[in-house]
């Protein structure tokens, strides 16, 4: 991905939009593809990174690693590291990710609504 300059039009249009807009602002913080899929499976409890991997099977790593550590940033995921070998690393929702539970439960009785069929 492109680093985006700091001070170019298209940073401060970006900025101006999540700050007066609410759904700009909400999307700048769950919006694309990854990151709702990773806040539903999240919902049920604390994973580790393997167990969100076999989760979500057709994310790369490099899109997972990314996606959480961004929602990390954002304050939605809590990262836990435990100093053993081999590393025990977890991932839960904080606060903040745990007030999505409503926008994300949302979507799930949308998309049965919508007769979504589990395989």
């Amino acid at each position: 991905m492109t680093a985006i300059k700091e001070n170019s039009t298209l940073n401060a249009n970006r900025k101006n939009n999540r700050a007066s807009c609410p759904v700009s602002f909400v999307m700048s913080k769950i919006g694309g593809h990854w990151k709702p899929i990773i806040l539903y499976h999240l919902l049920s409890g604390t994973k580790r990174y393997n167990e969100l991997k076999k989760l979500i099977p057709a994310i790369t790593e490099k899109m997972l690693i990314q996606h959480l550590k961004q929602m990390q940033q954002d304050n939605l995921v809590i990262r836990e590291a435990q100093n053993v070998v081999p590393p025990f690393v977890t991932y839960r929702l904080s606060n903040e990710g745990e007030q999505l539970r409503t926008v994300l439960d949302a979507m799930v009785d949308w998309a049965f609504a919508q007769d979504f069929k589990i395989d």
